[in-house]
């Protein structure tokens, strides 16, 4: 037996994921519907499965579950809750309250994901949503259950030549290892992220960025992430290559990340949190007939 669902499609700097409203359509087992929803030649096609949920706590007004195209959950990802804020806004909400900012308004959603409660503050002109910010929280750089940094020197050392001089550790939720190179393009991504993913280093795996400082205050990043491969975008990996590039001197506290997919900007303020700030699009919408296993 097989079900309909509705789903929509949307994209923030290239990084795309299916998005589903469980109030409406439940899941029961989201792993499978990402890896079957999730092959770009025989399901819809994108990064990963997005589900968006109503909170049951007083601190949220919406859950996010993410889970890659290869079935594992995320725990966060910086473009999926930018485009939920966007999702909200103009289907559930069409007319939330707002507060004045000048010949614009602003308004904040609240989502709880698997590392905490994230604030998505939303610029409106004229009804719309034309940018969507993402309080990111505070970047950690030593977790034992996501870094062994006794193991760091093997993993640095065994890097291909071209500039590069070992890699950063940043956790923005999930693990990232920041690698600055001279040249990007002599970069071998896909073998250097899959290889680098795996490496006994990360307990969990980890998501790799290669970046490359271009200019004052603009990097250029390309990024493995760790059970999709090469992304278009990454957004937890943007905050992790800008607080990189400013915790060594390469760049100032904001700059701009350069991914394939496009710009994401940066702010890692006074206070320790890194705000991310990027374009959400919808690209389109549609319904998919699945299996009753991957629906309760």
């Amino acid at each position: 037996m097989t079900k309909t669902i509705h789903f929509t499609k949307m994209q923030g700097a290239g990084n795309d994921y299916i998005y589903v409203d469980t109030s409406l359509y439940p899941i029961a087992n989201p792993q499978k519907a990402a890896i079957e929803w999730s092959d770009r030649h025989k399901g819809i096609g994108a990064d990963g499965l997005v589900l968006i949920g109503r909170s049951e706590t007083a601190e949220a007004d919406y859950t996010m579950r993410i889970f890659n195209a290869d079935g594992s959950e995320a725990r966060m990802c910086g473009n999926a809750a930018r485009c939920i804020g966007k999702y909200i806004y103009t289907k559930t909400h069409p007319n939330p309250p707002c507060l004045g900012r000048g010949n614009y308004q602003e308004t904040e959603i609240r989502l709880l994901t698997l590392s905490g409660v994230k604030t998505l503050i939303l610029k409106i002109v004229d009804g719309k949503v034309e940018k969507v910010t993402v309080d990111m929280g505070e970047p950690v750089f030593e977790d034992e259950s996501l870094f062994n940094s006794a193991k760091e020197k093997s993993l640095t050392t065994s890097l291909p030549s071209g500039g590069i001089e070992g890699g950063f550790f940043v956790s923005m939720g999930n693990p990232h290892y920041v690698i600055f190179v001279d040249d990007i393009n002599a970069i071998d991504v896909a073998k250097e992220g899959e290889r680098l993913e795996h490496h006994e280093a990360f307990p969990e795996r980890c998501n790799i960025e290669f970046a490359e400082v271009t200019a004052p205050n603009i990097i250029r990043t390309r990024v493995w992430e760790r059970g999709s491969g090469i992304t278009m975008a990454c957004g937890t990996g943007a905050c992790a290559t800008a607080v990189a590039a400013a915790r060594t001197g390469r760049c100032g506290r904001e700059c701009s990340i350069l991914m394939d997919g496009g710009q994401l900007d940066i702010e890692w303020q006074a206070d320790n949190h890194v705000m991310l700030s990027g374009p959400a699009e919808f690209v389109f919408e549609g319904e998919i007939l699945l299996s009753e296993e991957c629906i309760s």
